[in-house]
């Protein structure tokens, strides 16, 4: 992944964080994996985004993990609006949980198309 990563590649950025956060390959090192993430988020990489919620979170910084889930469900991220996830130790407000909502509703909408539901259905049947 580190020459893709060298080249340009978004996807390398985040599974070079994948593999520095789960010690794939590479001794498991928090920092690298947040650094990777964050390179691959600031380029659009949303599941990249919504894994920094997840390293700040661990690292006790729960204000700013729910920031980052909050931009990844605007930008159509399912998990990112977990209740379970998003409203951690009740330092989320439920206005902040409907933004993310609406963000990550607003964002499947914008993403549906009659194209893309007629493709679905034909790959299904």
């Amino acid at each position: 992944w580190t020459e893709a990563a060298e080249l340009g590649s978004i996807d390398a950025l985040f599974h070079l964080g994948v593999a520095y956060y789960n010690g794939e390959g590479v001794q498991q090192d928090m920092a690298k994996a947040a650094e990777f993430y964050t390179k691959a988020a600031m380029q659009g990489h949303v599941q990249a985004r919504h894994n920094l919620g997840i390293v700040e979170k661990r690292k006790g910084n729960i204000i700013r993990s729910v920031r980052h889930w909050m931009i990844s469900a605007k930008m159509g991220h399912k998990d990112s609006v977990d209740k379970r996830m998003f409203m951690v130790g009740g330092f989320a407000t439920k206005a902040q949980y409907a933004e993310a909502l609406k963000g990550y509703q607003d964002a499947v909408e914008e993403m549906k198309s009659h194209d893309r539901d007629e493709a679905s259905a034909l790959m299904k049947s």
